[in-house]
């Protein structure tokens, strides 16, 4: 198998702090775990007491039905034989809906009442069409609106009971949520003014950092490692803030940022309530957090499985290799990837043997704008080559790329050093995430469109990101590939 050399590749301004971001086994570090923990903890709790008050407005919507039509409440019957029929099914249905609703969000995320009470009339409409369906006899129309009130009032009684609780046990823990104020003194003063008086959540302990001639802002925030970053965006010019909230984002701090926000980082941008002023957080790309653990698993499950069905294919193509031209079956090309290291990224191999040390020749045919090489009938491709790109089966290795944690199933797509070098600072961004073997460049016609409007692709994505965006691709790849759209 061809090699090339892995090392890092330097560049300007670049920090020798780890990166949160592109740590594999970001999942399992100390702070990280914890967050995962103390909000498993919350969701369950919250999901076993949505569940009794469920139970309880059923329970009480029984009774009240009993006591209108003036029968006697047989409190054990009135459990085996309405419970044991519905419950089972109503509590899925509810924690699922409550799910999709945001209810179980952080506290300062999460809806009140109003949202409860919206959710359980969706699962009363469910149980309805659900019933009728199957033709089931509702012989009292007026129990489900009535187990829709109770319900919604028992479930906010004991998320409120939650929510004071929890917020009584930190006062007494002295909890604190470590915040570095960055703006001029005015706005730093209204700033801890304000979220000292917020009564929604963890209270602030304001931690300071020195600023001198030689010590930048991003400086500060290293030197400080706070919590989070909350920064006045108005009192900084926009350089400054990017650089503020890379750096942020670089070492795992959350970044809030008050009102009189700029076009370009908006984007990011979800309000959080309840602080006393409004705060916009601005997430970091999907490298972190849950996001990440659910892109990695995924990645890990379809690769193992493509892998294993895959393996005769492998060997046929392996076998097409060694009997069209002389060299190895696998090619490492160094390529870039997250935080901008290089890594050899494995492909069949489709040209004959040396072929990059000829490239420099071939510069002058390059058919591609910008960063991009590519030549559309390239001298140096074999003739399986030429068949294995056509249907993109000379990627296939990069799955072990993927299960190395080199790469990502999706993601922007990592270009060779040659076309690295010759990025411009703007198109860096596309490295905050793992490359992909597939992405938007492969299924939006690649070839007709310029450089800049790959790139934008790549930061549409890193924005955008979910599992079903990822499925999106993964589905349209292959008919992108047939069609021929956009491959050279």
């Amino acid at each position: 198998m061809a090699t090339q050399p892995t090392e890092p590749v330097p560049r300007p301004g670049s920090s020798s702090d780890r990166d949160v971001r592109a740590l594999r086994l970001y999942v399992l570090q100390r702070g990280a775990l914890r967050t995962f923990v103390r909000r498993a903890a919350a969701i369950v709790s919250l999901a076993v007491l949505d569940a009794i008050g469920l139970a309880l407005g059923i329970y009480l919507a029984l009774v009240l039905r009993s006591v209108v039509y003036g029968e006697p409440v047989l409190w054990s019957l009135l459990w085996r034989f309405e419970f044991d029929e519905w419950l089972p099914f109503l509590v899925p249905i509810t924690l699922l809906v409550f799910w999709q609703a945001g209810l179980y969000a952080s506290r300062e995320r999460r809806a009140g009442l109003g949202r409860v009470a919206s959710s359980l009339v969706l699962v009363a409409a469910i149980v309805l069409a659900f019933g009728y369906g199957t033709g089931y006899d509702f012989n009292t129309t007026g129990l489900i609106p009535t187990a829709v009130v109770l319900s919604a009032a028992t479930v906010g009684l004991l998320r409120a009971a939650y929510d004071s609780s929890m917020l009584e046990l930190q006062r007494i823990l002295h909890a604190r949520r470590r915040a570095l104020l960055l703006g001029d003194a005015e706005s730093n003063a209204n700033l801890r003014r304000m979220l000292s008086g917020a009564r929604g959540g963890l209270a602030y302990e304001f931690v300071e950092a020195p600023l001198s001639p030689e010590m930048t802002h991003a400086d500060r925030v290293a030197l400080a490692r706070p919590d989070e970053v909350i920064l006045t965006e108005g009192d900084f010019d926009e350089e400054t803030v990017l650089e503020i909230v890379e750096t942020a984002h670089r070492l795992g701090v959350k970044v809030r940022i008050a009102p009189k926000t700029t076009e370009l980082l908006i984007e990011r941008g979800e309000y959080v309530p309840g602080q006393g002023m409004p705060l916009f957080e601005l997430r970091p790309p999907v490298l972190a957090g849950a996001d990440w653990a659910m892109k990695r698993t995924f990645d890990l499950a379809v690769s193992a499985l493509v892998l294993l069905v895959g393996t005769p294919l492998w060997l046929l193509i392996a076998l097409a290799i060694k009997l069209d031209s002389r060299g190895p079956i696998l090619y490492r090309d160094r390529r870039i990837g997250v935080r901008e290291s290089a890594f050899g990224m494995l492909k069949f191999r489709t040209m004959v043997r040396n072929a990059d040390v000829r490239q420099q020749e071939l510069e002058e045919r390059n058919e591609a704008a910008g960063a991009l090489f590519k030549i559309r009938r390239d001298p140096r491709v074999t003739r399986v080559g030429s068949v294995l790109r056509r249907l993109s089966l000379d990627e296939m290795p990069q799955l072990l790329n993927v299960l190395r944690g080199e790469m990502s199933l999706v993601g922007p797509r990592p270009l060779p050093v040659r076309d690295y070098e010759k990025l411009e600072a703007w198109h860096r961004k596309r490295y905050l995430v793992l490359p992909g073997i597939t992405g938007l460049w492969q299924i939006s016609g690649r070839s007709n469109l310029t450089f800049d409007d790959l790139v934008r692709l790549d930061f549409y994505y890193i924005e955008n990101w979910s599992i079903w965006l990822d499925l999106s691709i993964l589905i349209k790849t292959p008919v992108a590939i047939v069609s021929g759209r956009g491959a050279y």
